[in-house]
């Protein structure tokens, strides 16, 4: 495996994750679907590693997305099963590789319990100086687009913002990801070539790269190989090629 150098100038600052086919991979293998999302887990805490190791400033995971809830009960459960084992059993790594952890989504519609052990690793995480894991859960832009306005509006109203005052800059102070930078590179797994309302006004400029791999297959090696394909983009963000 090709090494990336830490002082690679042309790397994403923040690479931005659509963790998809764990279903599909635990099809192939005649495997109940939530042995597939077992099997992402791994996934997950690899990349979460080598992003650490490699020095990424920010890696945002699509762990839940608020149209998920339509799934099965059973398979609801079980994911937020192994979401709030995630938050207990991930607090050593996490504190290890000095990541700090942040939730972007509603917190609405998830388990009181889920909600207990994520507060309780940002909270543990929050002194940390490394690498932002934002875990995108319950989420939905258009829904994040709806929360910001609505935020906004409530600030007209008691005359604590002016009209004019809204550009660029105001409506990204009222998302979730305010203070975060913008995704450079958007990986998508398992074959799939839509956004799937994520990440909607952030991934203006982002480069998409995606892989036939479901995210249980995806590993390290796969997760350089979306980096050097990166450096090797010239990005304009609408200027002339250099």
């Amino acid at each position: 495996m090709k090494e990336i150098s830490h002082s690679d100038a042309n790397r994403p600052c923040h690479i931005a994750i659509i963790m998809d086919g764990n279903g599909r991979w635990a099809q192939q293998r005649d495997l109940p679907r939530v042995e597939g999302h077992r099997a992402g887990v791994a996934s997950v805490r690899k990349v979460t590693e080598e992003c650490a190791r490699l020095k990424i400033e920010q890696l945002t995971l699509y762990c839940l997305s608020s149209e998920n809830w339509k799934r099965p009960q059973q398979e609801i459960d079980f994911l937020m099963h192994l979401l709030e084992q995630y938050m207990i059993e991930e607090r050593p790594t996490i504190m290890e590789n000095n990541i700090r952890v942040r939730m972007i989504g509603r917190r609405t519609d998830i388990p009181e319990q889920v909600l207990k052990e994520l507060d309780q690793t940002v909270e543990m995480s929050s002194t940390n100086t490394g690498m932002w894991l934002n875990l995108a859960i319950n989420y939905g832009a258009r829904a994040e687009l709806v929360d910001a306005v609505q935020a906004i509006g409530k600030k007209l109203v008691a005359g604590a913002l002016d009209v004019d005052a809204i550009d660029e800059e105001a409506i990204s102070d009222h998302l979730y990801t305010a203070g975060l930078a913008d995704p450079d590179l958007l990986v998508r797994t398992a074959g799939e070539m839509r956004i799937s309302n994520f990440l909607l006004w952030q991934i203006s400029y982002a480069e998409i790269w995606v892989t036939e791999k479901c995210w249980p297959d995806f590993d390290e090696e796969t997760l350089q190989q979306a980096i050097r394909d990166f450096a090797g983009r010239n990005r304009k963000f609408g200027g002339l090629r250099t």
